[in-house]
C-alpha cells in the first residue's frame, strides 16, 4: 500500500513522505492507557462513542537522546520503516503500517534528564496494540536480548485481565507499552 504523509518541519515549510508501508512484528496503534482495573474491563464498555471531531492519532513524537540506537530499536525489532529523515533537526521518521512515530535526538543527549511521571508534564508512555498473546510473549523473548532496552515488568494481566500488558524502556529511555485485548 501506498502512503503519503505531510509533515511540518520546524521552520513551518511541508514535507511530503511517500514509502510503501508494511506491516511490522506488531500491529501498533496508540492507546491511552490507565492503569486501573476498571480500564481491564472489556473495551466495548470502555469506548465512548464518537462525538469529537478528532478522528485519532495522526503521529507521535519522541524526543531520544540517541536518535541512531531508537531507530535501530524501532526498526529492527519493532518492524518500522523509515519514511524519512531530517538531518538538520536531526530527527527520523518511521512507520509500521497503522503509526507513524517521529524521533527528535535531544540536544544534549545522553545527559539529558529522563523523564519522571511523578515530577515532570509529559507523555508518561505510548501503547502498541499487539494481535495476541503468543506474539506478546514471543515480543517479550525478543526484548530481553535488545541491547539497551529495559524490561520494567514481563506479559501480566492488566488488573483482573484477560488483558494482557508489559512496559518497557526503549534504549533512550522513552517508556513503551505492549498491550493485548483479550475477550472475555
Amino acid at each position: 500500500m501506498k502512503t503519503n504523509l505531510f509533515s511540518l518541519n520546524r521552520l513551518g515549510t511541508a514535507s511530503v513522505f511517500t514509502g510503501a508501508i508494511t506491516a511490522g512484528l506488531i500491529s501498533a496503534a496508540v492507546s491511552v492507557v490507565c492503569s486501573t482495573a476498571a480500564y481491564a474491563a472489556e473495551p466495548k464498555a470502555q469506548v465512548a462513542q464518537q462525538t469529537s471531531p478528532i478522528g485519532g492519532v495522526d503521529h507521535v513524537g519522541l524526543a531520544v537522546s540517541n536518535l541512531e540506537r531508537s531507530k535501530t530499536f524501532f526498526t529492527e525489532t519493532l518492524g518500522f520503516k523509515v519514511l524519512g529523515k531530517d538531518a538538520d533537526y536531526p530527527a527520523y521518521f518511521l512507520n509500521n503500517g497503522s503509526i507513524t512515530v517521529t524521533l527528535w535526538q535531544t540536544t544534549n543527549g545522553e545527559q539529558a534528564t529522563p523523564f519522571n511521571r511523578k515530577t515532570n508534564v509529559g507523555l508518561h508512555h505510548l501503547a502498541f496494540q499487539v494481535d495476541s498473546l503468543a506474539k506478546l510473549n514471543q515480543l517479550h523473548e525478543t526484548l530481553k536480548s535488545v541491547p539497551g532496552v529495559k524490561i520494567e515488568f514481563a506479559p501480566e494481566n492488566l488488573g483482573r485481565g484477560p488483558t494482557q500488558h508489559m512496559m518497557i524502556r526503549e534504549p533512550s529511555g522513552n517508556r513503551l507499552e505492549f498491550i493485548t485485548r483479550v475477550r472475555r
